[in-house]
């Protein structure tokens, strides 16, 4: 069966299906799909998952072995199966239709994959999944659609914003939902629950000037420390506000302490790396950062951060700016000079 991506949480309220095929190549709403398939499924007692990636050395035969063997802490399990592009080749192929035509019990098969095109939607394994379970394609969305996508994004926010400013937020972002996410969040932070003028939003989400606390993020994952005390004095002669500063940083060292503990929860970095959206672009700069910073240190950042926090809100003496720099320095390698601060 066929489903549009708005029909999903319906559905799995009502029941689950044994294998869910969710297709598309706009990372943050196929990650958000799977996540609320993962949930529904956890939900009813699913509580083993096991993930698999196709990638140049994988092999398919380990599916059906996934399939067949049982955990005697689980009786139900989530099989994973991420596939990029969206092509399994012939053994790919011949391996799911033979999934799919002797469904396991207690097993749900969640697949995710990259667009697909006409003639892989006609192929024979595709076909098998539509008649065994459910197959949603997630279209980027445009025009009216992307002001109707960021305006139902805000209201869970408590935000909500008139015509002219979501139209100028929607070609600020570009059709780049990660983007637009980000500046959301960024608003919120901002502004907390409200209704949100043109001018708000111009404010907030105006082109990044070279102080921008995203660009701050990843110098200090560089460990540009130079660069990294240039840019807060120029955040801060700027007026940026503190909680902004605050919440990016919070955010990449609450990203860096999950792709240390990774391993030690049953996934790789990269599987990490995936299921918190992170940018192509930026996977680098977070493994860097990730390799050459101790547990240790990520949690003392974290601890830092509630000091911040609290000076934020004046409920302990000292500049938040200070605290704001030992955390950069700490994260950017310079532990030494963020100590002595």
């Amino acid at each position: 069966m066929r489903l549009k991506a708005e029909q999903l949480e319906a559905t799995l309220n009502k029941n689950l299906a044994p294998v869910y095929l969710i297709a598309s190549d706009e990372p943050l709403q196929l990650g958000e799909a799977a996540d609320a398939v993962r949930r529904a499924a956890k939900k009813a007692g699913f509580d083993n998952r096991e993930v698999l990636t196709v990638d140049a050395h994988f092999e398919w035969a380990s599916l059906g072995e996934s399939a067949d063997s049982f955990s005697i802490f689980a009786d139900k399990k989530i099989i994973d199966l991420r596939l990029p592009s969206g092509k399994p080749g012939a053994e790919g192929s011949k391996a799911l239709t033979e999934y799919c035509a002797r469904l396991p019990e207690d097993t749900l098969l969640l697949i995710t994959s990259g667009k697909l095109d006409s003639a892989s939607l006609k192929s024979k394994w595709a076909q098998a999944v539509d008649k065994a379970g459910i197959i949603i394609q997630i279209w980027p969305p445009s025009g009216q659609d992307l002001i109707n996508w960021l305006q139902n994004r805000m209201a869970n926010k408590g935000l909500s914003g008139d015509r002219e400013g979501l139209r100028l937020l929607a070609g600020r972002v570009e059709g780049n939902l990660l983007a637009a996410a980000q500046e959301i969040e960024k608003l919120f932070v901002l502004y907390g629950p409200k209704q949100l003028s043109r001018h708000d939003i111009e404010s907030a989400v105006a082109d990044s000037s070279r102080y921008d606390v995203f660009n701050l993020c990843d110098v200090m994952l560089a460990g540009k420390t130079g660069r990294i005390l240039k840019m807060l004095q120029g955040l801060k002669s700027e007026g940026t506000a503190e909680p902004l500063v605050l919440w990016a940083l919070t955010r990449d060292i609450r990203l860096l302490i999950s792709v240390k503990t990774a391993p030690y929860q049953g996934f790789s970095k990269d599987q990490a790396l995936r299921n918190a959206h992170v940018w192509e672009n930026r996977k680098g700069l977070v493994l860097g950062a990730e390799q050459r910073l101790k547990l240790t240190q990520l949690n003392k950042a974290l601890l830092m951060s509630a000091e911040a926090d609290r000076r934020i809100k004046g409920s302990s003496k000292g500049s938040a700016w200070d605290t704001l720099t030992q955390i950069c320095l700490l994260i950017g390698g310079a532990e030494v000079m963020a100590e002595t601060i």
